[in-house]
């Protein structure tokens, strides 16, 4: 008894010794790579009572582990500090986030999350983790970004006013926007922000004209020092709202202060939109947001990667920023899915997993629009074949390899039937189909080269898109 008070006691005095007691029955009950991956990254910085604080890289990190290991840290904690331990987390790119319950035992569960607060009772809906330092600059954002920073330096007080920032989806623009406020409001504690929606600005002026306090609504937005609206897009056909948005921002504008809004089209080819709106979206800066080349992408999978504590090799790097092109929520996505395949099979990340992943993420390839006509393009291409040659009935060898291989690949990548990929090259019956590709899958299961080729082809094929 004697020697678990004195255990106890020099537990509760250092957060270390706890937490490194907590590692070791943790490691018996995890692979070598879930251990590395989701608890070395884990700090333990205070201890207090039986509450031990420990901070952890991000709210992703957090939700998973509250969604894996809850049960496993519970039982943990209350082996080394006793049934009443408690957890309390502090999010790096965050706030605290704390465990207010008395269960007992229980850990991970979270209460509240203290949110930035620009004004006592205000709310700015902006999201702390979209800030400059963790924003990847490359050539598709270069003049966005650099306005961006122009603007948080002197809000209103700029020829980009407003800001309207267009581009793709998950190309950055939502990042961007809220870092300037974020940004603004490190930097001028008295300005009143406020960042939304136009979907979520205009379910909120409905339910103002149905409670009867319109001008209170206009009053409101009327007030602010910076006005960020996110997909300015969505109030087209709604008249009554743009309307008011009209005349909220000619009065922000009058006033010098900062209007910033983002958009998937440039002002212009916002068809529906009111005229009067687009003249003055055009006052200030207009700036496109392009996809990231392969420099930048795969800067950002490396920062990713870092963030979510994940050991991943710059070959595996350069191959996903190598086939998702287009959007970097998709890489971040493939990152995420490849880290919890990883994790719950207990496999190191390997070439395989990530093609796997890749394939299974990079909606890029849209693959739904794959031809017949771009398969035998590639193919030919590739083997060095006259295109032309193919729909021929000439017997020449590396002619029928071709076509045999641009059927196979028809029948695989296309919902067409065997009767239109046999109209397809020269007007050849089903059966001729039907040969060709029983004669591939024989090469293949003979010949580890002629396999190999072929998944090369349905890579070039896939990623064409």
């Amino acid at each position: 008894m004697q020697e678990f008070e004195t255990t106890e006691k020099i537990l509760h005095l250092d957060p270390i010794l706890t937490w490194k007691s907590c590692l070791i029955k943790i490691k018996e009950n995890v692979s070598m790579m879930t251990y590395n991956t989701w608890f070395l990254p884990i700090k333990p910085i205070g201890l207090e009572s039986l509450t031990l604080k420990v901070q952890i890289p991000s709210r992703f990190f957090w939700e998973w582990i509250d969604e894996h290991f809850n049960s496993l840290i519970t039982r943990v904690l209350i082996d080394v500090l006793g049934k009443d331990a408690r957890l309390t987390y502090i999010i790096a790119e965050e706030k605290t986030i704390e465990d207010n319950n008395n269960h007992k035992g229980k850990v991970l569960q979270v209460a509240s999350a203290e949110k930035p607060k620009t004004k006592p009772n205000f709310e700015s809906n902006l999201s702390t983790k979209y800030t400059f330092d963790n924003f990847i600059k490359g050539e598709g954002n270069q003049l966005a970004r650099a306005a961006a920073g122009a603007i948080s330096d002197n809000p209103g007080g700029t020829s980009f006013n407003p800001l309207f920032l267009y581009g793709g989806v998950g190309l950055g623009k939502t990042h961007l926007i809220q870092a300037i406020g974020n940004q603004i409001a490190k930097n001028f504690s008295d300005k009143k922000i406020i960042y939304l929606s136009s979907d979520i600005f205009t379910v909120e002026f409905v339910e103002a004209i149905q409670s009867n306090r319109v001008n209170e609504f206009s009053s409101f937005y009327r007030s602010m020092d910076v006005l960020i609206i996110d997909d300015i897009q969505f109030l087209i056909g709604k008249e009554k709202t743009q309307d008011l948005f009209f005349h909220i921002f000619n009065t922000l504008h009058q006033t010098r202060k900062q209007i910033i809004l983002s958009s998937d089209k440039p002002p212009k080819d916002l068809k529906g939109l009111d005229e009067r709106l687009i003249s003055r979206f055009q006052w200030g800066l207009t700036a496109d947001i392009q996809p990231p080349e392969l420099e930048t992408r795969i800067a950002i999978l490396k920062r990713k990667s870092e963030s979510y504590g994940m050991q991943v090799s710059n070959e595996i790097i350069e191959y996903i920023a190598t086939y998702i092109t287009s959007n970097i929520r998709e890489l971040e996505g493939c990152l995420i899915k490849l880290l919890a395949n990883a994790s719950l099979s207990s496999k190191e990340i390997s070439f395989e997993l990530v093609k796997k992943t890749v394939k299974e993420i990079a909606t890029d390839r849209k693959t739904a629009n794959i031809t017949i006509d771009t398969i035998t393009k590639l193919v030919c291409e590739y083997l060095g074949v006259a295109e032309n040659k193919i729909r021929d009935k000439t017997r020449k060898k590396e002619i029928v390899f071709a076509r045999q291989i641009a059927m196979y690949l028809s029948k695989e990548l296309t919902h067409s039937s065997l009767k239109t990929i046999g109209l397809h090259f020269g007007g050849r019956d089903h059966s001729t189909v039907i040969h060709a590709c029983n004669s591939i899958d024989e090469f293949k299961t003979k010949d580890v080269p002629f396999n190999n080729l072929i998944d090369e082809l349905r890579s070039k094929v896939e990623f064409s898109f």
